[in-house]
């Protein structure tokens, strides 16, 4: 990439950033906020009547769940709204004219997605560690699950924001599949307390894989190896990119 290229790239991703940033009492204040509320009712209602892994509490096993469902949602927020809202209010041109390549899309979107996960889930975590904290039993866990789960939701809302041509169609595509894929990843629960049948419907969930490897980092002990989990989440996360990557060099909904 050339060094023009590369400072318009950055140039992108500076702009992506202020765009989520300026804004940042509803972008990162609103979902550090709900993850309190969903700690206080859960934590309360199941403290006292679940134990996870035969010595965690319930309230320190939650807050992992939380942050990393935080990063997550918010990582594919912000690249997906970034591109419909530009799609449809028409200012898109003004970076289809630049000399960017898909590359420098790709980095700046992405990049800015993962700036937006990382705050908000950092947040959560400093505001509900509070409660309980989770301790960080190999904090190198923690870090690389985090980049890998916010870069693929960002690659993922990108895709998601180039199929798009209406706000009702991201809506669905955020309620249908991201929501989902997200409660029932392992939030909430350890899935070894459910049935065989649905212990298997959530090892198929590569949102499960991102969440466990992450609380790995907190407690030491997860429901399936951390390496097993880094291997789905990066062959899922170089996928993703990819998907995201071939779209944008084809112009896909964005060049007549």
């Amino acid at each position: 990439m050339s060094a023009i290229r590369l400072e318009g790239a950055r140039t992108l991703f500076y702009k992506e950033v202020l765009r989520f940033w300026k804004v940042s009492f509803q972008t990162v204040a609103a979902p550090v906020l709900t993850a309190v509320l969903y700690l206080l009712i859960f934590g309360h209602v199941l403290e006292d009547h679940v134990k996870v892994y035969g010595h965690v509490a319930y309230t320190a096993f939650l807050i992992p769940g939380l942050v990393m469902m935080s990063v997550l949602q918010n990582a594919f927020a912000n690249s997906s709204s970034s591109l419909i809202q530009s799609k449809i209010t028409g200012n898109l041109v003004f970076v289809l004219l630049t000399p960017l390549s898909h590359w420098a899309w790709f980095l700046a979107y992405v990049g800015a997605s993962v700036v937006r996960g990382l705050a908000v889930g950092l947040g959560v975590f400093l505001v509900t560690a509070w409660f309980a904290p989770p301790g960080l039993a190999q904090p190198l866990w923690v870090l690389v699950f985090a980049l890998l789960g916010a870069g693929m939701l960002g690659a993922l809302g990108l895709i998601a924001g180039l199929w798009a041509e209406k706000f009702d169609q991201m809506a669905a595509f955020q309620n249908f599949i991201i929501m989902p894929m997200t409660f029932l990843s392992g939030v909430f629960y350890s899935v070894h307390s459910l049935p065989a049948f649905w212990q298997g419907v959530s090892h198929m969930n590569p949102f499960f894989y991102m969440i466990d490897g992450f609380r790995h980092g907190f407690f030491g002990v997860s429901d399936v190896s951390p390496w097993l989990s880094l291997a789905i989440v990066g062959a899922s996360f170089v996928a993703v990119s990819g998907i995201a990557l071939s779209l944008l060099k084809r112009g896909y909904k964005i060049r007549g």
